[in-house]
């Protein structure tokens, strides 16, 4: 045998193991049967995360010495932002690997994760007009990263349209992964808008660490909230994809067993 077939021989063995967990993560039964066992701890971490950081940032946080306390609303309004985005590039991602590899549970995934996504996107909206009467004198302003904002919940809402009105699930999660992935271009736009454009908003504070902007009782409990919205997010995604994969194999064999033994 020559080197090159021993390389590759070897190479095969190693991605053996990791493409037989990978293609066995991706199957519906075996996902809705792990998501159930890790549901309940995601939940109770979610609900500590989300108890630490409103105690954090509500109580025990200084008042801010020019926005007074009126500035609390980041706690929500910061966390759902990131999380605007870091939910739309996972719908980008799997919708992305649904559309090459055909894999059923990605396309799952894709679909849960657009409502909750919506919804994330809505709320730093609504909480960034909130803060942005006191702060600017009105609600709306379009400032670009408003703007930017704005149009990913368009992208959300266009996807979610998208998945209704297409009766066939395959075909709508095919076209649904085209419009994310073209819409990727947007999450650049929205993070660096402050930077590339003259804008109302705030230029970035948790991320400057060479010159932080934020003072540390401030910091924690906000990265507290972070951490919690992230656990949100897989607690309420681990429940959409479950119902989602009992509605979609519901013809299937385990599931009518499933049925019978509940």
């Amino acid at each position: 045998m020559s080197e090159s077939q021993t390389h590759d021989s070897l190479s095969s063995a190693h991605r053996g193991p990791w493409r037989a967990a990978f293609h066995r993560l991706g199957s519906p039964p075996f996902f809705y049967r792990l998501s159930g066992r890790l549901l309940p701890w995601f939940g109770i971490l979610c609900a500590l995360a989300f108890a630490a950081g409103l105690y954090g940032g509500l109580v025990l946080a200084p008042t801010d010495y020019q926005q007074g306390e009126s500035y609390r609303i980041i706690y929500i309004h910061v966390p759902a932002a990131w999380m605007s985005m870091f939910v739309y590039m996972v719908l980008a991602i799997t919708g992305g690997i649904g559309l090459i590899w055909r894999m059923k549970l990605a396309e799952v995934v894709a679909r849960a994760s657009a409502p909750i996504g919506a919804s994330y996107t809505f709320l730093a909206l609504l909480t960034g007009s909130l803060w942005g009467k006191p702060m600017w004198g009105t609600w709306w302003v379009w400032d670009a990263r408003l703007t930017s904002e704005l149009i990913l919940l368009f992208l959300y809402l266009g996807y979610m349209a998208l998945q209704a009105a297409i009766d066939d699930r395959r075909t709508a999660a095919r076209a649904g992964a085209v419009l994310a992935l073209v819409g990727v271009i947007n999450l650049p736009i929205i993070h660096y808008s402050v930077e590339w454009w003259s804008t109302l908003h705030q230029g970035p504070t948790v991320t400057k660490f060479d010159q932080p902007s934020i003072a540390l009782s401030m910091l924690v409990p906000l990265l507290l909230m972070a951490l919690a919205f992230k656990l949100h997010y897989v607690v309420s995604l681990l429940a959409r994809v479950r119902g989602e994969i009992l509605d979609s194999e519901r013809r299937a064999a385990w599931v009518e067993k499933l049925l019978v033994e509940s």
